[in-house]
C-alpha cells in the first residue's frame, strides 16, 4: 500500500492542528500504511474497551456459558433484594445495547460508596426509568455489568478470560486493564494498548474473527454485533447512526466502529475491505478525525496498489 494513501490525512491534522498519535491503514491482503506524530506507546483506549468486551461475550455466548437473553439480574441473586424495580427485566443484549432504563453513566447517588461496596450492587440499586430494550443511553454501568456476567459463568475476570482466547493470539501478551477495587475488570473503559496491538482488532475484525489462519470469535456474532443495532443518540451525525453490541455504526455506508474518548478509532470499511486504527489525544474537535479518515483516506485507497 502506498503511503501517499495518508497524505491526505497528514495535511489535515497538520492544518486542524489535530492532536493524533499515530494512524495506521491495512487492506485484507495485509497491506498497510502506518504514520506516527511520536512514540507508539501504550494508551487508554477509553470507550473502545468496550469493543473487546463485546467480543468476551460473543465468546461465552458462542461456548454456551450464557445467551443474550439471558437476564442479568439472575446471574446476582444475591442482590435480588437490593435490586430497583425493573431491574430484572434487563437482558445481556439490553446492556450490549445501552438500553438498560438505568439512566447513570456509572451509579448515580451509590457513586459515593464505590470503595466500600460492590459495584453489581450499585448498579442494580440504580432505578430503572425507561423500559428495558427501549431507550438507549450510553452508560459505562452497562458495559461493566456485562463483564460481571462474565466473570460469573467463567470464574475469570474479562482481561484473564480473554488472555487465551483473544489477547495472546493477537501477540498481545500483558495487556494492562484497570479493574475496580474488587479486582473486577472495569470493561468499559481503561485498557491500554499500543496502536499496533489496537489494530490487530481491525485486522480480526476485517476478516469476520481470524487472525493469521486461526478462527478466535465466531462469524456469526461479529454479524449480529454490527446488524442487530438500535437507535443512538448524541451531538453529532456520526453519534446518530446507530448502535450495535459496543460498536458503532458511520456515516461512511457499510461502516462501523470501535470509539474511545480523545480520537480512539478502530474504523472498519468492509466495502473497501479495509480497517483504519488511530489513537489520539483530541479534546475538541474528535469527529474531525473520523470526518478526514472518510474524507481525505478513502478517495485514495483506490489509488494505492503498491507499497512504496
Amino acid at each position: 500500500m502506498k503511503s501517499s494513501v495518508l497524505d491526505g490525512f497528514r495535511l489535515t491534522v497538520a492544518e486542524k492542528h489535530l492532536g493524533v498519535y499515530g494512524i495506521r491503514v491495512e487492506d485484507k491482503s495485509g497491506e498497510s500504511a502506518t504514520h506516527f506524530w511520536r512514540s507508539d506507546n501504550e494508551v487508554n483506549l477509553y470507550s473502545a474497551s468496550k469493543t473487546f468486551s463485546s467480543l468476551a461475550a460473543g465468546l461465552c455466548a458462542s461456548e454456551g456459558r450464557f445467551c443474550l437473553t439471558d437476564k442479568i439480574l439472575d446471574f446476582f441473586p444475591e442482590f435480588r433484594s437490593a435490586a430497583a424495580k425493573g431491574s430484572g427485566d434487563i437482558t445481556l443484549r439490553d446492556l450490549l445495547h445501552m438500553e438498560s432504563g438505568k439512566l447513570q453513566f456509572w451509579f448515580g447517588e451509590s457513586e459515593k460508596e464505590r470503595d466500600t461496596k460492590d459495584w453489581a450492587e450499585l448498579f442494580f440499586r440504580v432505578p430503572v426509568t425507561k423500559k428495558p430494550g427501549t431507550f438507549f443511553y450510553y452508560s459505562n454501568a452497562c458495559t461493566y455489568m456485562v463483564g460481571r456476567a462474565i466473570e460469573k459463568v467463567t470464574g475469570q475476570n474479562v482481561r484473564d478470560f480473554l488472555l487465551p482466547r483473544l489477547f495472546r493470539p493477537l501477540g498481545i501478551l500483558n495487556p494492562q486493564w484497570h479493574s475496580d477495587p474488587a479486582g473486577h475488570t472495569l470493561c468499559a473503559t481503561q485498557l491500554f494498548l499500543t496502536l499496533g496491538q489496537f489494530a490487530r482488532l481491525g485486522t480480526l475484525l476485517l476478516h469476520g474473527g481470524v487472525f493469521r489462519g486461526k478462527r478466535l470469535v465466531e462469524e456469526r456474532y461479529l454479524q449480529e454485533m454490527t446488524t442487530d443495532t438500535v437507535k443512538s443518540g448524541g451531538g453529532d451525525p456520526e453519534s446518530l447512526q446507530g448502535y450495535g453490541y459496543q460498536i458503532w455504526l458511520c456515516t461512511q455506508p457499510g461502516s462501523f466502529r470501535a470509539d474511545g474518548a480523545y480520537g480512539q478509532f478502530c474504523v472498519l470499511l468492509p466495502q473497501q475491505g479495509v480497517a483504519v486504527t488511530i489513537t489520539s489525544h483530541e479534546e475538541r474537535r474528535t469527529y474531525d478525525i473520523l470526518r478526514s479518515v472518510f474524507e481525505d483516506i478513502l478517495p485514495r485507497l483506490s489509488e494505492s496498489t503498491a507499497t512504496d
